[in-house]
């Protein structure tokens, strides 16, 4: 009956969608002060989280599934179809600390 309300609200929050080509993928990151959750809308994504490089854990999103990433959480997301990501974040949106990257990003 009715429709659900999001479990967690913000004062400020922000909204992202990503758009990852097949083969791709996103820096290897985390952040320090921004939390963020990311929905599958379609594709296959693969995901690396953890605590430290060494630790990653290793899974599949697929379509209409979504990750919590909490604050400090190493990351990356490799496409394995094109995919489109929604985004929902704090609002830091230059908190990002990247630590592999395929495109000379890194510590930028």
């Amino acid at each position: 009956m009715g429709w659900g309300r999001v479990a967690r609200s913000y004062d400020k929050y922000a909204l992202k969608k990503i758009h990852v080509k097949v083969g791709s993928r996103p820096s290897l990151q985390y952040h320090e002060r921004k939390s963020e959750s990311l929905f599958l809308l379609s594709g296959l994504l693969k995901i690396e989280i953890g605590d430290t490089e060494d630790s990653l854990l290793t899974d599949e999103i697929h379509p209409g599934e979504a990750v919590d990433v909490p604050t400090g959480k190493i990351h990356r997301v490799s496409a394995l179809e094109d995919s489109i990501i929604i985004e929902v974040s704090t609002p830091e949106l230059d908190d990002v600390v990247r630590m592999k990257d395929d495109y000379d990003r890194a510590g930028k």
